[in-house]
């Protein structure tokens, strides 16, 4: 499963409901018979870099965004990756 995009409004951040967004994405998938959940970020969003890493996802691949921009302003990319099995 591939989650796309995954936001919260700034004045509701700090309330918990990213985690029970993220845990409901992961319950869903697991329920679904995913074997992963991926995920791509940018670089500059540590908050919810930091979120995926608390939920238990792993940095799976790191690349620069394979433009002229993104060369250019090495805009870095993070996968992120949710391994499902074995899990309940």
């Amino acid at each position: 499963l591939a989650l796309k995009r995954m936001s919260v409004r700034k004045d509701y951040r700090g309330l918990g409901i990213a985690t029970a967004l993220g845990r409901t994405a992961l319950a869903f998938a697991r329920q679904r018979g995913c074997r992963a959940v991926v995920l791509n970020t940018l670089m500059l969003q540590h908050e919810a870099r930091a979120l995926y890493e608390r939920l238990g996802f792993r940095r799976h691949r790191h690349y620069v965004l394979p433009t002229t921009y993104g060369r250019l302003a090495n805009c870095t990319i993070t996968t992120y990756r949710y391994d499902l099995s074995g899990s309940p």
